[in-house]
């Protein structure tokens, strides 16, 4: 495997991941699926980084899976393990305990669109363009199903699903998608002020709340609230919490 499919520049607290296969739209290979996981993991373990911004070069952000790499094959077991691979690798970014921020240029496409909506935030060129559009070659887009169907309405993202149509970045915000859709000159820096404003703040207050936004959001309203209660809790007891409401009350 080339260490060299995802690039990693520290910059201060945020790491800047990079997928580097544009010859061949950064697709989701095994290889690239491993390389990401593997700096993915590598960051979030990493005491020093506080936010992980994800970005690609080339054209395409990401063009979704191999498809060359699974036709090669119809041995179901070989399926089922690369898929397995992707929905792992999309855990792992909700699981990371640091922010993972998208920053899109070009289109995300299928998988590709699946990884931006498992980012925790995602900001886009006015000119990025988004789809599911495997229908049109017959595959239903059923894992990226999963977080697209988590972050924008249903109607959205059947309509995605069903058509394979591309939307634009502006439409993407509107549904939920994406954070904002900018300028492509703006992008780098509306990216990179939404890193530092998370920087700035406590990383394991950060932590606790990325865990229990994702967990409470796929509960009843009863056991998100007594899970909600229990970390407020937690919270309460971090030294920098109290410093923080003690210097609030003193103003």
């Amino acid at each position: 495997m080339s260490t060299d499919l995802v690039l990693r520049q520290s910059d201060g607290p945020v790491a800047r991941l990079t997928l580097n296969d544009p010859d061949r739209a950064n697709v989701l290979s095994r290889d690239m699926m491993q390389a990401l996981a593997e700096a993915v993991a590598a960051a979030g373990d990493d005491p020093a980084i506080r936010v992980i911004v994800l970005a690609a070069a080339g054209r395409v952000f990401c063009a979704g899976h191999d498809l060359g790499e699974i036709r090669a094959s119809d041995d179901r077991f070989e399926h089922e393990g690369l898929f397995a691979m992707c929905s792992d690798l999309m855990l792992a970014i909700g699981a990371s305990p640091k922010p993972v921020i998208a920053n899109v240029r070009g289109a995300a496409v299928a998988a590709g669109c699946q990884l931006v909506a498992s980012c925790d935030l995602a900001f886009a060129a006015e000119t990025a363009r988004f789809a599911v559009s495997g229908i049109n070659l017959g595959l239903f887009c059923s894992t990226p199903c999963v977080p697209l169907s988590r972050m924008v309405g249903r109607k959205a993202a059947l309509e995605m699903l069903l058509t394979g149509r591309f939307v634009t970045a502006a439409e993407a915000a509107a549904m939920g998608l994406i954070n904002r859709a900018a300028p492509a000159a703006d992008l780098d820096r509306l990216v990179d002020e939404a890193a530092a404003a998370i920087a700035a703040k406590s990383p394991r207050v950060v932590a606790l709340g990325k865990d229990l936004f994702r967990r409470q959001i796929e509960m009843n309203l009863a056991d998100a609230y007594l899970l909600a209660g229990e970390r407020m809790v937690m919270n309460l007891t971090f030294a920098e919490t109290k410093a923080g409401i003690d210097k609030f009350l003193k103003r």
